[in-house]
């Protein structure tokens, strides 16, 4: 797997640090499907601009539509709105430390429906970077049986449509450029929501424009949609859904860097073990074992 590949990954977790807290701050005024409506739109025009201006094909006629709507329901608007649900349910941090099951989820779905090869490397690394964030949080049993329980349901599916959506989108459309999977996950979800927010969700001319929500709307939609989604598809693409879902696992890592340099807040030994743990769970579950070793392990099965 190429350096740039491990970059973008690192770029993707920077940007998607803040996402969560963005989504807490603007639901006091949004409801979940206004967010996802915001957020897609936002992100749909900055692709647009970029498309347009370095003269990407957005492939109208030949993009297969009704594969590319099922996967971008399934990995954008529908998860991002059970997000947002939840989020009234849960703290930002429990939030994240949730959706860091997607790595899993996107392997056991892997197998169950894909028949993805999984090896003993990719399994142990999950292991380690789980074990690492669990560290990194600094997580008790305490902190996990007091959670509300259809807040922790619905943060699990949102993850586990994360798993299936990036095997779809490693699949199904193989054959076009990230920009153009981007378009059209983002239109996708930009249209859907808006039926739905529009319907449920009156939404507020004066909360648009009030100066503590557009800079949230600017960060969850033009970065986190925008940009964020040509570097995901593009991992999913150069490297596979598994190494691409194990951005979930930094996200709670790169949160914390954002609170140290925007917020002041502390950064504490246990912080910066758990992250050091993490990467190298990362790391290891990227690797691929040798096919000598793989031979093995399927004469051991």
């Amino acid at each position: 797997m190429s350096r740039l590949v491990y970059v973008a990954l690192l770029m993707l977790s920077l940007i998607w640090g803040g996402s969560f807290y963005f989504i807490k701050m603007l639901l006091h005024d949004f409801g979940p499907w206004t967010i996802v409506f915001l957020r897609s739109s936002c992100g749909l025009a900055v692709v647009v601009l970029i498309m347009l201006v370095f003269k990407k094909p957005f492939g109208w006629r030949t993009i297969p539509w009704i594969p590319m709507v099922i996967m971008a329901l399934i990995n954008t608007a529908i998860p991002w709105s059970i997000i947002g649900f939840s989020e009234t349910r849960l703290s930002s941090s429990m939030a994240s430390i949730l959706n860091a099951t997607t790595p899993i989820w996107t392997v056991v779905i892997g197998i169950l429906f894909f028949r993805q090869v999984s090896n003993r490397n990719q399994w142990l690394g999950l292991a380690i970077a789980t074990i690492g964030m669990i560290v990194l949080l600094g997580i008790t049993p305490g902190s996990v049986t007091s959670v509300d329980l259809l807040g922790f349901v619905c943060m699990l599916s949102a993850a586990c449509c994360y798993g299936f959506g990036s095997q779809l989108s490693k699949r199904l459309l193989s054959k076009y450029s990230m920009y153009q999977i981007t378009f059209g996950t983002l239109l996708t979800s930009s249209v859907s929501s808006a039926i739905i927010a529009f319907t449920m969700e009156p939404i507020s001319f004066s909360h648009l424009v009030a100066p503590n929500n557009l800079p949230m709307i600017v960060g969850l939609g033009v970065f986190g949609s925008g940009f964020a989604y040509i570097l995901y598809y593009f991992i999913v693409q150069k490297g596979s859904p598994e190494f691409a879902s194990m951005v979930t696992y930094l996200v709670p890592s790169t949160a914390l860097i954002w609170g140290y340099a925007l917020l002041n807040e502390k950064i504490e030994w246990n912080m910066i073990i758990g992250l050091l743990i993490v990467l190298a769970g990362v790391f290891l579950a990227s690797k691929k074992i040798r096919p000598q070793q793989e031979a093995h392990s399927l004469k051991i099965r």
